[in-house]
């Protein structure tokens, strides 16, 4: 008998959470792109949380730069702020997301 792969291979996409303003129109678009793909994202609004706004300037280099995406929710995360559709869906894509334009 062959011995027993245990070893589990993950097909879930890499969480993502979208960091924007309510006064952003890229916000906005990139919310109004991922609901239209049907991408599951958590949405946290600057206003509401100062720790978030702090979290998006530090990894922006000092701006408040929105709408400013995390993907992943480990110690491996890709950021990706203020994107254009190209590259919205190119690094979507390497998260495991399906995209259908």
């Amino acid at each position: 008998m062959p011995p027993r792969n245990n070893h589990r291979v993950s097909t879930m996409p890499t969480p993502l959470t979208l960091y924007g303003a309510n006064d952003c129109d890229d916000t906005d678009h990139v919310i109004d792109r991922l609901r239209a793909w049907n991408i599951p994202f958590r949405e946290v609004i600057l206003e509401r949380d100062p720790d978030a706004e702090r979290f998006v300037i530090f990894i922006n280099g000092g701006y408040r730069s929105t709408p400013t995406l995390v993907f992943g929710d480990g110690r491996l995360k890709t950021i990706l702020t203020e994107p254009t559709d190209e590259e919205l869906t190119e690094v979507l894509g390497r998260a495991g997301y399906v995209v259908q334009p």
